[in-house]
């Protein structure tokens, strides 16, 4: 209970909504770790430090050649969490009367699970770009 608040926030029963966010940031941060980051520091001349990297977490190879897949989940996983957060949540705040639209303490959470989904959709863009983009745009480079 928050200090100078008579009555307890009851939960929403939004299990579904905090379980599908925890997903897309954990697979957003996989590929950018998995993929993106390995590519974006050979690039700039830490072949050694990726290097020791993968001998210390040698998962990193297996993650990395099934990428496809990491970013199709991903992508997924973070498209299901944006329309649960359009269209699912607002229903099921509404059914539960966890809290009041205008109350302070459910916009401020309404605002860090945006905030954390518009993280995880940045390490997932940024990820995808230098995973698929940077080997594009390197080859071009060279021709």
């Amino acid at each position: 209970m928050l200090r100078g608040v008579s009555q307890p926030v009851r939960r929403a029963g939004d299990a579904p909504g905090r379980v599908l966010g925890a997903l897309s940031l954990f697979t957003a941060a996989g590929t950018l770790l998995c993929c993106a980051l390995p590519t974006l520091l050979v690039f700039l001349g830490f072949g050694a430090a990726v290097a020791s990297v993968v001998a210390s977490v040698p998962v990193l190879v297996t993650l990395s050649r099934q990428k496809a897949w990491m970013f199709a989940v991903a992508g997924m996983l973070i498209a299901a969490a944006f329309a649960y957060r359009r269209w699912l949540a607002p229903g099921f705040l509404a059914r539960q009367l966890a809290c009041a639209p205008d109350d302070p303490r459910c916009r401020a959470l309404d605002r860090l699970s945006g905030a954390l989904l518009w993280i995880a959709t940045g390490f997932y863009v940024v990820g995808a770009a230098v995973a698929y983009g940077l080997p594009q745009v390197l080859a071009w480079l060279e021709a």
